[in-house]
């Protein structure tokens, strides 16, 4: 019956097994429910407020409202800090790389399906709910073990075959004319705030955030200083950013804040960002040995590239409807590193014009065009002192904006806290003055150049990779109750009848002719035949031969079995009550199959 999951796929990671990530994470789960928790409680003190007259119990339950109000703010504060915890995700190779931001998962409540889907299948199915126990039990262990997904390709999958089960369960059981009483409860991911619906919709739409949460952990968590490892961050990061972006075309209306229009576009762009940065790092590991001006040049480039994306990233984030809900580090965070990149372009270039032997025609070229607001004075060409000169003004500038990235990082709590990026920080302004320090004579009084603002370039065009869903199939669960698009929750038929048909010879036909697959359909009643008294109707759907299932049968199996019933025909029938599903089922199943007249 449907697919049956292996343990190793179904099963979500061991809450039980103590990693940092496993947890944070199950901290933040905790956090959730006690933000719940305090919610219900500020709710109902709001309500016991407004419908006292009573003074004195208005003044004890202002003063309980307070305490609730107050224990919010520390339990929001603390989710914060835990939603800053970016280091415990990076890769442990990593102590010397800029941390990336990932995201935590939305967390849920576990939900009991089994009295809902059973009713619905015996009254709008007429089907024994008994046969079908089995089937929801494995749905039920799949959402179980989602909840909990492994850091790696494998919890992208489980995540996956959640989602698209979720088609086949929408449309089982779910009718836009009936409430099944099942409400999806979600948790905001950054907030903690709690939102519920009883669309599926909103399940799949935080299903989908936790597939895009999952790949921003795995894209931090590669070690970057391999190229392989950059390789797949930036992958995971494109992937992350085209499932943001995906939830964003096509859902609306979300009740969580974190899963509304500017929040997500904010979050496919940091995505893209982070996914720069990893390009940015993999150009600079792979030219480290042999660094020419042209090099240095495209690494100036791309920095300043990296520096006005996370600037934009910066000016998304600063949204009044943003900046509330997201952690203060983060914020903190990319203002260093559009500070930081920005100096790291004028290191870059200032390294290509101290270190080259001879600069051509062309070179000077790409130099005019760093400079975004005067050209390259025509003689940095053959004058190694003009280079001297620019590359000073170059690094005297990166030192300057260092020096505020410093300080950027000092005026953020959580950011102090982390060592990877003090050790980037120090590292580079360290490297900036050292080369300063030894160009910076102290009987130098040549003219002091304007520091050059290098002009945003870049050679790598990103493109977002949406979720691909076709690499996670999944059998329907439910299959034993038909073709889905016919039996479906959208649609009514009478209750499975039993119509028996007795001949006197074999000759006698039925008086009937059908059609098509999957069910097959009745398409034709003889009038005043057996058929006709018996009950048949046209469009009546065959659903059952004798003791056998026909509703998945092809059409020449359904017409073998009904001339081997000899002279007595038992047939199961059910009647459509929607007036289009016979015309639909007869253009979608059966406009080139025959007929056959019985």
């Amino acid at each position: 019956m449907g697919l049956i999951l292996n343990e190793e796929t179904k099963n979500g990671s061991d809450p039980r097994i103590a990693t940092c990530r496993a947890k944070l994470q199950n901290k933040r789960s905790k956090l959730n429910q006690e933000i719940n928790k305090e919610l219900r409680l500020r709710a109902g003190a709001e309500n016991l407020f407004k419908a006292t007259t009573n003074k004195k119990l208005r003044e004890t339950v202002a003063l309980e409202l307070s305490f609730v109000n107050s224990n919010l703010q520390l339990l929001k504060e603390q989710l914060a800090e835990l939603n800053s915890s970016v280091e415990v995700y990076q890769h442990e190779n990593t102590k010397d790389v800029m941390p990336m931001i990932p995201l935590g998962l939305k967390e849920t409540k576990e939900i009991d399906f089994r009295e809902s889907f059973k009713d619905f299948i015996l009254e709008h199915y007429s089907e024994d709910a008994n046969h079908y126990e089995d089937a929801i039990a494995d749905f039920m262990d799949t959402r179980q073990a989602m909840r909990t997904p492994l850091r790696d390709n494998s919890g992208i999958g489980l995540l996956s075959r959640y989602y698209n089960q979720l088609y086949y369960v929408e449309r089982r059981f779910f009718s836009p004319n009936r409430s099944l009483g099942i409400y999806f409860e979600w948790f905001d991911s950054l907030t903690g705030v709690p939102s519920c619906q009883r669309t599926v919709a909103f399940e799949k739409t935080c299903v989908l955030f936790n597939i895009a949460a999952l790949y921003t952990q795995i894209g931090a968590k590669q070690d970057r200083l391999t190229t392989k490892g950059l390789d797949a961050a930036v992958d995971s990061f494109l992937r992350a950013a085209g499932t943001f972006r995906y939830i964003n075309e096509n859902f609306t209306n979300a009740p969580s804040m974190d899963l509304r229009a500017d929040m997500l576009e904010m979050l496919i762009q940091l995505m893209l960002a982070q996914a720069r940065e990893c390009l940015l790092e993999k150009l600079d590991l792979q030219s480290i040995e042999n660094r020419s001006i042209d090099v240095c040049c495209d690494l100036a480039q791309e920095a300043s590239q990296l520096s006005e994306c996370y600037s934009n990233v910066h000016k998304l984030i600063t949204n009044p409807s943003v900046k509330d809900y997201v952690p203060y580090s983060w914020l903190a965070l990319i203002q260093v590193k559009r500070e930081f990149y920005a100096a790291m372009a004028h290191f870059y270039a200032a390294k290509g014009l101290l270190e080259s032997d001879e600069v051509t025609s062309p070179t000077t070229q790409t130099l005019e065009f760093l400079n975004v607001s005067t050209r390259v004075d025509s003689r940095v060409e053959n004058d190694v002192e003009r280079r001297r000169l620019y590359g000073k003004a170059l690094l005297r500038e990166a030192l300057v904006i260092h020096e505020e990235c410093q300080r950027l990082h000092r005026m953020c709590r959580e950011l102090k806290g982390k060592q990877a990026l003090i050790n980037v920080l120090r590292t580079a302004h360290r490297n900036v003055l050292q080369i300063y320090t030894g160009i910076d004579h102290e009987d130098d009084f040549q003219e002091v150049l304007d520091p050059l603002k290098i002009q945003p370039s870049t050679k790598f065009q990103l493109s977002l990779t949406p979720p691909d869903f076709t690499a996670h199939r999944v059998n329907d669960l439910f299959k034993d109750l038909g073709p889905v698009a016919i039996f479906s929750a959208k649609r009514y038929w009478t209750a499975p009848r039993l119509v028996q048909l007795h001949r006197g010879k074999q000759t006698e036909g039925f008086g009937f002719s059908v059609r098509g697959d999957a069910p097959v359909i009745v398409m034709f009643v003889e009038p005043n035949s057996l058929a006709d008294y018996g009950g048949v109707k046209e469009g009546d759907f065959i659903v059952a031969i004798g003791d056998k299932d026909v509703k998945w049968s092809c059409h020449e199996d359904v017409v073998s079995l009904i001339k081997k019933s000899g002279d007595t025909l038992n047939m199961k029938l059910v009647t459509s009550m929607d007036g289009n599903c016979s015309k639909v089922t007869r253009f979608c199943f059966v406009s080139f199959i025959g007929v056959a007249r019985i």
